[in-house]
């Protein structure tokens, strides 16, 4: 076996054990002098090249900043009936509302998502910093210094983003007046 072959080996130990997404500077310590930037790419290429080679069960998925590997999606029903999963709740309307509401226009009150809504909101957002998919970030400097909210790192892994970069515009979404765009 090569060196780059031992490194995506490595990578892949690492990856096997870690409960969430690693990124490549936790990676390149604990690999060591012979984990530059280019050998970790490259290492991390193979690993996701020997994972898209049919019959494997996995896939390197780059999420939140870091690399995870996760099962692949055709194989749920299996992985969740093994591990005595019920289906994950799913988010309501008003839940996914709300967040798209915060992970476009972040930071913001609750008194803006509330305008924007139309609605109440504040269940809905409790739901979600419960969940762990939106935080405290402060508070605005207006009368009443209401709380502010922004997306977690929780909800990049849940939308599969590396970064809110990476979340469509709204043009791409097809979206047009009365969209949530800052």
């Amino acid at each position: 076996m090569d060196d780059l072959a031992k490194l995506a080996a490595a990578c892949e130990a690492i990856l096997a054990v870690a409960s969430e997404p690693v990124s490549e500077q936790a990676l390149a310590k604990a690999l060591g002098e012979g984990a530059s930037r280019e050998r970790l790419a490259d290492a991390l290429e193979l690993v996701r090249q020997r994972h898209e080679a049919p019959g494997s069960g996995l896939r390197l998925e780059k999420v939140a900043g870091g690399y995870r590997l996760v099962t692949r999606p055709e194989f749920s029903p299996a992985v969740a009936e093994f591990l005595g999963v019920r289906a994950s709740t799913r988010l309501s309307q008003a839940a996914l509302e709300t967040l798209a509401i915060i992970a476009y226009r972040q930071p913001v009150t609750l008194p803006e998502i509330n305008f924007l809504r139309g609605v109440n909101s504040s269940g809905v957002v409790r739901t979600l910093l419960e969940r762990k998919l939106i935080r405290v970030a402060g508070r605005k400097q207006v009368v009443g210094t209401p709380l502010l909210y922004r997306t977690t790192k929780e909800f990049l892994v849940l939308m599969g983003l590396s970064s809110l970069a990476e979340l469509p515009t709204l043009e791409e979404l097809g979206e047009g007046e009365g969209s949530v765009a800052p």
